[in-house]
């Protein structure tokens, strides 16, 4: 676990990485392609953020990760 987990609902790292692609502006439909998912598999997952950050949009999405430290981010590992 990151530090960061520790302020903010513990993110799975598949969460994390759908952050980190809705952060470079990536539509669902690219995510799911680049990671071999379906765009409801997509939908789902974001879905949680939006529970787990209390947020009601990408926008807010974004927001509260930056307040809450989790953005700016590298490259998930996973992506590597």
């Amino acid at each position: 676990m990151s530090i960061h987990q520790q302020t903010y609902p513990r993110l799975s790292d598949r969460e994390l990485e759908l952050l980190y692609f809705i952060s470079k502006e990536m539509s669902n439909n690219e995510i799911a392609t680049r990671l071999f998912l379906s765009k409801n598999t997509i939908d789902s997952h974001k879905k949680n953020l939006f529970l787990k950050l209390s947020v009601r949009n990408s926008a807010g999405l974004i927001r509260r990760a930056f307040e809450l430290a989790i953005l700016p981010m590298e490259k998930p590992e996973s992506l590597s």
